[in-house]
């Protein structure tokens, strides 16, 4: 089998989806000639012609409302936002839009596209280039939130997001692009040819959304992650020797809220990870589902380990990066609850 980086995964579902049905088209800043500021959309333009893969202005405002436009006509926009930081222009076309345009046509119309965007940190980006926004998306009722934290999944879950008929945002864990990402940010990367999820099928597959996988099986807690904290908690596992139970969540909405409760309810314990900041992240969100659902199987109190409630440091990147060795402290923590 195959084996891809998560750049070429993502470029490759695009490719698989746009030969599959010519009202896909993919457009954004540079993505045409250029094939993105991270090479995602490299040859797409010469393959498919400059009519289904295209660049824009600067505005993601534009460019999010011209997808709303044409998904409402019947096309199936996948766009790029260059880095997620730069999204919030296009706040309002996605939230009072897409998000909104089939319960404000009682059904006549659908928005069926995808806006792929870059996301976190890990790669000295500073603030405007490491943020992690998905809580605001999460937030809003009528849109779909997915994560991914491998090429496999990346490739099966775009094409589930681009071939769904409502609106998708689709967040790529940038540091994760070419090889996985265990927050030891001291030590070689491992590429993703020399990992297992580093294997891509060719042609088309899918990943449902909203079905989450057992990453790392275990009896003494469940650790709830996506995107790259996914591997940052497969690291402290192995360093603090816990018998963690790790749950890729892979699409936020929708939730696999089952997959969650059945791994709380068989650990009776639960750490919630992500690089967001603390305070409204999509962890409390979790965290309450957790208690709600498992309050009677629980033996210790949810923690969580995130982000700090501060812009994201150029300087001090690896204090801000919730790395293992923060997670590990956290999984001592609530064994010895």
């Amino acid at each position: 089998m195959p084996r891809r980086t998560m750049i070429e995964a993502i470029r490759d579902a695009m490719a698989v989806a746009m030969e599959r049905d010519d009202d896909v088209v993919v457009f954004g800043e540079d993505v045409g000639y250029f094939g993105g500021v991270f090479r995602c959309t490299q040859g797409l333009q010469a393959r498919f012609g400059p009519s289904r893969c295209f660049d824009a202005p600067i505005s993601e405002l534009g460019i999010v409302g011209a997808a709303v436009g044409m998904a409402a006509y019947g096309l199936r926009p996948c766009v790029e936002v260059q880095f997620a930081d730069y999204v919030y222009p296009a706040y309002d076309q996605i939230v009072s839009e897409a998000a909104r345009l089939r319960y404000r046509s009682n059904g006549d119309f659908t928005a069926p596209l995808v806006i792929r965007m870059p996301t976190g940190g890990g790669i000295f980006g500073g603030q405007t280039h490491s943020q992690s926004p998905e809580a605001l998306f999460t937030h809003v009722a009528g849109l779909k939130t997915v994560v991914p934290s491998n090429p496999h999944d990346a490739k099966g879950l775009l094409i589930s997001a681009i071939e769904d008929d409502d609106p998708v945002i689709f967040l790529e864990p940038k540091r994760l692009y070419n090889g996985p990402f265990d927050g030891h940010h001291d030590r070689p990367v491992t590429p993703w040819s020399k990992h297992a999820l580093g294997e891509v099928p060719d042609g088309h597959y899918r990943v449902p959304l909203g079905r989450a996988a057992v990453r790392r099986e275990g009896s003494a807690v469940t650790v709830l992650a996506y995107g790259t904290m996914v591997h940052v908690a497969e690291a402290a596992a192995a360093d603090c020797g816990v018998d963690a139970e790790i749950l890729d969540l892979r699409t936020l909405l929708p939730l696999d809220l089952d997959a969650v409760e059945a791994s709380v309810r068989k650990t009776g314990r639960c750490v919630v990870l992500h690089e967001a900041t603390l305070t409204s992240g999509f962890g409390a969100e979790l965290a309450a589902l957790v208690q709600g659902a498992c309050f009677y199987h629980l033996e210790a109190p949810i923690l969580r380990v995130t982000g700090w409630d501060t812009p994201y440091p150029h300087a001090q990147e690896w204090d801000y990066f919730p790395g293992p060795a923060r997670v590990a402290r956290a999984l001592v923590e609530i064994m010895e609850a």
